[in-house]
This record gives C-alpha cells, sequence and structure tokens, in this order.
C-alpha cells in the first residue's frame, strides 16, 4: 500500500578496520538509522573525528544522508550498487518526536484510500521545516498538544512506528481535509472504514479536539453517504452541533449552499461527493 525509498549508487568501495567496526556494531543494536553521536560513542572518538568516518561512509556508498548529522545504513544485501529499500515511515519516526503519522499516509495505511500520496504527513507539538529525502516530500502539521492523542504503534520493517489509529485518521482528516486530498477522500475513508470504526469512541475523540466543524463534517457525511450508525450516537451528533457555520471542504472554495441542519456551508456537489460509491458498486 505505502511505496519505499529506493536507492541505487554506484559500486561501493571498501571499509577501514573502524568504519567496519561501526556498521558492524550499530547494525547488531538495530540501529539502521544513527547520528554523529552514535558515532563518539562506538568509537570513543572526538566530534571532528566522527564527522570525518560519517562523510567517508557516505562517498563510499555505505550510508544515506537523511539530514544534517542524521544517517542511514545500506546493509550489505543491498549489493555491491547499493541497491536499498527503505520504508518511509522508518525514516519518518527519526526526524522528529514526539509524532505519529496521520492525515492521507494513515489512511492509505489502513486501506481507507486506494490513493498513494507522494508525501508523508506526519503529525508532531513540534514545528518543523517540510523535508524532502530521496525525492519523498515529508510534511510536518504541527498540532496542539490537546489534539495529539490517538496514536497506536504498529511494527515496519522491523521498526515500532506510531501511527493514529483509525478513529483519529477520520476525525484528523475532517479535521483538515486538506491533508488527506479533500473532503472527497475523506468520505471515502469513511465510507470504507464503516464497519471498522467505533462511532463512539470516533465522537469522543472529536468532542476531545474541541472543533465543532469536524463533527458537522462527520454528521454531514454520514448522513449523506447513508451510514446506518445507532440512533443515540447520531443523537449525540446532533445535539452537540454549534451555531456557526463552517465549510464543508476546506480546500474549496467558499461558494455553494448552507445546509441549516449540519450548520455548514456545502461548498462540493452532491455527485463529487458520492459518486466514489458508484464506482464500488460497479467493480463489485
Amino acid at each position: 500500500m505505502v511505496t519505499e525509498i529506493v536507492t541505487k549508487t554506484t559500486n561501493r568501495r571498501g571499509l577501514s578496520k573502524k568504519e567496519t567496526y561501526l556498521l558492524s556494531t550499530l547494525s547488531e543494536k538495530k540501529m539502521r538509522i544513527f547520528e554523529i553521536k552514535n558515532i563518539i560513542v562506538e568509537l570513543n572518538c572526538s566530534y571532528n573525528y566522527a564527522k570525518v568516518i560519517a562523510n567517508r561512509l557516505v562517498k563510499k556508498k555505505w550510508t544515506l544522508i537523511l539530514e544534517k548529522g542524521k544517517y542511514l545504513i545500506v546493509p550489505l544485501e543491498a549489493g555491491a550498487e547499493s541497491i536499498y529499500t527503505e520504508h518511509e515511515f522508518a525514516i519518518a519516526s527519526e526526524l522528529v518526536q514526539p509524532y505519529y503519522i496521520a492525515y492521507w499516509s494513515a489512511m492509505n495505511y489502513y486501506g481507507m484510500t486506494e490513493q498513494v500520496p507522494f508525501t508523508i504527513f506526519i503529525a508532531s507539538t513540534k514545528r518543523r521545516k517540510n523535508k524532502t529525502i530521496h525525492d519523498i516530500q515529508y510534511e510536518f502539521i504541527t498540532l496542539s498538544k490537546r489534539k495529539f492523542f490517538g496514536f497506536e504503534t504498529v511494527n515496519i520493517t522491523g521498526k515500532n512506528i506510531c501511527i493514529s489509529d483509525k478513529e483519529k485518521t477520520i476525525a484528523d482528516c475532517l479535521d483538515h481535509p486538506e491533508y488527506c486530498g479533500g473532503i472527497t477522500e475523506a468520505a471515502k475513508a469513511l465510507w470504507n472504514a464503516r464497519k471498522e470504526i467505533d462511532f463512539k469512541k470516533l465522537i469522543n475523540y472529536v468532542m476531545r479536539m474541541n472543533n465543532r466543524a469536524i463533527l458537522k463534517r462527520l454528521g454531514y457525511l454520514i448522513h449523506k453517504l447513508e451510514i446506518n450508525i445507532p440512533e443515540n450516537i447520531d443523537k449525540e451528533l446532533k445535539d452537540n452541533i454549534s451555531k456557526g457555520y463552517a465549510v464543508l471542504d476546506t480546500v474549496k472554495g467558499k461558494k455553494g449552499k448552507y445546509s441549516s441542519e449540519w450548520k455548514l456551508l456545502i461548498n462540493i456537489s452532491d455527485k463529487e461527493l458520492t459518486e466514489f460509491k458508484e464506482k464500488l458498486a460497479f467493480l463489485f
């Protein structure tokens, strides 16, 4: 479901004894991604010497630079030409702390959408500039501490990765449709995951995030897509709708019709919003 980074370089050069020791030690500790400070510890050397070693390993094609002072080991199984794949979630997990994989990337991981985003979306309470590493764009979305919850740990290629759970993925995408391809992709995700989602948990998440626009978008989509939910949950949705109006799709403009029931500016046509259901019906 998720693409991997593929890097091809020219033939690798031989290693010195210290370089061999360093890579072997780091690999034994399952540290595929390491920093200058790790070289200092393992070789008991100065900062300047560690920098020399790091630069040599890059030139010899045994490591790849992720960012300043941070490197990825290219393992032996990559062969003489250093053809190697690394899951981009593993790299994302090393770029900021705390974090979790979110929005369109999480939707794709759970199979809520067939679209494969070319950007990895990472939620964090820390501000971080977006980065491009080996042609993959990493986009960081800064969340308040109030919204930073609802994630779990999954094992991907032997590494524990933090990723939003299914309910938080939906809540996040309805909070910021612009980070999941728009409200149509959020609607598709909601429909595809409708039998797997705990709607009570989802509403609790939304209330905890304290953004009633999410609740309005959720209620509107549930009714427009004709998703069956328990009456008490439907009542809770409607009872918590605030008075002010919000836009349905943050990606679209502010032209459309108003829904007094859900206090939304409907700035996307019914056809555009629900045509994916017709396509799925045709396929199956």
